[in-house]
């Protein structure tokens, strides 16, 4: 009986909302059918629709699952100080930042799912009916890890949401492991997926040590940068109490997470440069081209261009506590960091190909469409959670308020 009204109840605030929520949700719809429409064909005719090749065998979908990794990894920068700091501001809103972390991982998940010419035969890769190859594939460990790392992110919230629904206690003492067990877990997940590129000894350009800081980095700033222009929307669309003070602080830890960014990034550039070996061909064709050929040039200058501006907002004290440029430097660091980890970090490791040759991606319509879809799921997903979870965290959606209605 307690299940049916809980239910009933979410159900009824899902299907309810102002017009712009409908023409939210109806977008999102939209884009996600346009999605499968394309990953149907794309499953009728294969892989050779996409702008992939022999020689270039990753390109939008992963380059979009490696910058979302990092944003549900992000989590861990809220969930610290919330939790071991006990710092009130951002512990009273950490809830929506988990929320954003499963939709994130999700994507990753249907990312990866699309990148796969044959998603018939994940099944190999279940225990029992096939073989994962623990411990020696790094890809196993990127399945576990981010499986993992998605139920820790449902269960403690959706434990803290159950107890304040029934306007119960949380038993603090049951829920702090699970919670203290999601920091190295959330910094395991965007590891491993840097030890999948670093591992691979034939591609210069991801074989390096500093390639997992650099990965974490840059998730400390994407991630939280999205949190913060989540948390505007939801304060504007609810009676959810964002302190300006929380965003404040997740501000400062982006300023400090960008200026480590940059540092790794002009340590990896005198590495490549000073030693001057036949390495530096990807790095050369991603920043000047090769042959004549640069197609990624404007787009990886573009996100440097991106970075340093947001950097420069972020450090300044006035320009980071103003709401307008604090924005614009959210929306650069979000378009800098997804140019830099996606076609800037996994198209260059392809070129040129071990032989020297030069052979350029782009993505077709058929990739960006799908990659749609999957962002138009990831974000339904995130405001299907949100139109719950948000007024539970009120007051306004409880086991009393149901039963009264």
């Amino acid at each position: 009986m307690q299940r049916s009204g809980f239910i009933v109840g979410a159900v009824r605030r899902l299907v309810t909302g102002p017009p712009v929520y409908y023409v939210w949700v109806f977008f999102l719809l939209a884009l996600a059918g346009a999605g499968i429409t394309a990953y149907v064909k794309q499953l009728q005719l294969g892989l050779i629709v996409t702008g992939m090749t022999n020689y270039v065998s990753w390109g939008f979908y992963i380059g979009n699952f490696t910058f979302l990794v990092g944003v549900a990894a992000a989590a861990v920068l809220l969930i610290i100080p919330a939790y071991v700091y006990d710092f009130g501001p951002i512990k009273d809103i950490v809830i929506v930042g988990e929320a954003l972390a499963v939709s994130a991982l999700i994507m990753c998940m249907l990312f990866v799912t699309a990148d796969l010419g044959r998603p018939d035969r994940v099944w190999h890769l279940f225990p029992g009916l096939g073989i994962l190859n623990l411990p020696r594939s790094m890809l196993a460990w990127d399945i576990v890890v981010l499986n993992g790392y998605l139920f820790l992110n449902l269960f403690i919230p959706g434990y803290i949401l159950w107890k304040a629904y029934h306007e119960q206690q949380v038993n603090m003492r049951f829920i702090l492991p699970f919670i203290l067990l999601s920091i190295p877990w959330a910094v395991s997940i965007h590891t491993v997926t840097a030890f999948i590129y670093n591992g691979l000894a034939a591609r210069p350009f991801w074989n390096a040590s500093i390639l997992a800081p650099r990965f974490l980095a840059s998730a400390f700033c994407s991630g939280p940068a999205l949190s913060i222009l989540l948390y505007q929307v939801v304060r504007r669309y609810s009676r959810f109490h964002v302190k300006d003070e929380a965003l404040q602080k997740i501000a400062e830890m982006i300023a400090i997470a960008m200026a480590i960014n940059l540092f790794l990034l002009g340590a990896e550039f005198f590495k490549e440069l000073y030693s001057d070996t036949h390495h530096l061909s990807p790095l050369q064709y991603l920043y000047a081209g090769v042959h004549g050929k640069g197609r990624l040039v404007p787009w990886i200058w573009t996100a440097f261009t991106f970075n340093i501006i947001a950097f420069i907002i972020f450090l300044v004290p006035v320009t980071r506590k103003s709401f307008a440029t604090l924005n614009l430097g959210c929306v650069l660091i979000i378009v800098g960091i997804w140019i830099e980890k996606g076609i800037g970090l996994i198209i260059p490791g392809f070129i040129p190909a071990p032989l020297g040759e030069v052979w350029e991606y782009a993505p077709t319509g058929t990739e960006i469409m799908v990659a749609a879809g999957i962002w138009g799921i990831g974000l339904l997903i995130l405001t299907v959670i949100l139109k719950i979870l948000v007024p539970i965290e009120t007051g306004e959606f409880t086991k009393s308020t149901a039963t009264a209605s």
